[in-house]
């Protein structure tokens, strides 16, 4: 987040005194000023959100690019690490690195041992093993591309790759902070976090062991609700899969009502809410696939907002719930996400 001024000043200098600031006084507080300036820009947690936005916004709240929807081409760097996440496993592990709205983004690509690169596969004739299908994984708030590797490994057993991504700020958001960014122009965090998970799928894509063609993102928690929106975004993609996660409920907001001080008389503020809420790109989805996997005793999502979500969105569509008191992946709700995956993607 970024920091407020504490707001105190210093006293004015007496009229009454006859004093005057002195020369060297001057020039030192111009070189804090500087440096305050300079720490702001450094501190800045993304520098995308002091440029310009590039997107822009309907009326109801959509967000679409001002510049169309072609990215830049992903520059990437890529190095192979030992898994000790699962070193019994034969599959790859890689560390990859890349640009995304001014910020550098790591990623593990986890690739499953049956897989070699689409151009072997296609120059030999002999080959039986295809390039895999794969996944853009999105965590948790405050969940690192490591610790969502569990997940990752039992993706991996059922052939499909991964890229997980390490999110800005861990997927921790501040739609307050977001909200003055946008009332001013410029590009708020969460719309760079759905841009990340966009050049996330272009870098998947560009892998020589991935099958470009049978893609699809996955998300836990909020980073469902960032797979959603980058789902409604890449025509491409197959499908999502949100597992304990649901969108805000703000098509039953009223911004005329006097009793909300943060909306009413503020059609932007409602505008921003709406653009960020995964329930407002539900009809965006198709023909991609909208999947659903929640606890009926979810505690921290309530299981009556995924089924309010999940009534919103358009066909196709699935929903699947266990009930364990948990919110995240649990090894009950895998049979279900073998099944969407084998639909989406083989």
């Amino acid at each position: 987040m970024s920091r407020r001024s504490s707001g105190k000043k210093e006293n004015k200098s007496r009229a009454s005194s006859g004093t005057r600031t002195s020369k060297p006084a001057v020039f030192l507080l111009g070189f804090l000023l500087i440096l305050v300036g300079i720490f702001g820009i450094l501190y800045n947690p993304s520098s995308s959100a002091g440029a310009a936005s590039p997107w822009e916004i309907s009326e109801a709240g959509t967000l679409s690019f001002l510049e169309g929807p072609v990215r830049e081409e992903p520059v990437v760097t890529i190095k192979e690490i030992e898994d000790v996440y699962a070193p019994e496993n034969s599959g790859t592990l890689k560390l990859l690195s890349f640009e995304s709205r001014g910020e550098k983004l790591q990623a593990l690509l986890r690739i499953p041992g049956n897989s070699i690169s689409a151009s072997s596969a296609s120059s030999s004739a002999s080959s039986t093993t295809p390039s895999s299908p794969g996944l853009i994984l999105l965590p948790g708030a405050g969940v690192s591309k490591e610790a969502e590797q569990g997940l990752a490994v039992e993706l991996s057993k059922m052939g499909y790759a991964t890229l997980t991504l390490d999110q800005r700020n861990l997927g921790s958001i501040s739609t307050e902070r977001d909200l003055e960014l946008f009332k001013a122009g410029l590009e708020p965090v969460e719309y760079s976090m759905v841009y990340d998970a966009l050049k996330a799928s272009d870098v998947l894509a560009a892998q020589p062991e991935i099958d470009p063609e049978r893609l699809a993102i996955l998300g836990e928690s909020n980073g469902g609700r960032f797979a959603v929106l980058a789902c409604a975004l890449n025509p491409s993609l197959k499908g999502v899969i949100g597992i304990s996660t649901a969108g805000y409920s703000t098509e039953e907001i009223d911004p005329s009502l006097t009793d909300n001080p943060s909306l009413a008389g503020n059609p932007e503020a409602y505008r921003f809410y709406r653009s960020i809420d995964p329930d407002t790109y539900l009809a965006a989805l198709p023909p991609a696939k909208f999947v659903q996997i929640h606890s009926f005793n979810d505690p921290v999502i309530p299981h009556d907002l995924a089924l309010r979500t999940f009534a919103l969105a358009k066909e196709p569509k699935a929903m699947y719930n266990v009930t364990e008191a948990t919110h995240g992946y649990a090894a009950s709700m895998r049979p279900y996400l073998e099944k969407e995956l084998a639909l989406l993607l083989n």
